[in-house]
């Protein structure tokens, strides 16, 4: 994960979230051509994580990624 903060986003602020800590999520966007907004919610060990998405990232991709890493056998 990835938290720009201040006004001119310099102070950047990364941690890692591994994918057994993750207990639920789910993914959202409205699916119209000019969507710019994306969300992915995650439940885990350590609370609930709400992360917007820039435009252009594949929610669909980002779903399929996190379904592979939690629920193969």
């Amino acid at each position: 994960m990835r938290d720009a903060q201040g006004f001119t986003g310099k102070k950047v602020e990364i941690y890692s979230l591994p994918y057994s800590s993750i207990n639920m999520w789910s993914t959202e966007n409205a699916g119209g051509f000019l969507d710019t907004t994306a969300e992915v919610e995650l439940w885990t060990r350590a609370g609930h994580i709400k992360v917007r998405l820039h435009k252009g990232v594949d929610i669909r991709k980002l779903d399929m990624l996190i379904a592979n890493a939690l629920l193969k056998g």
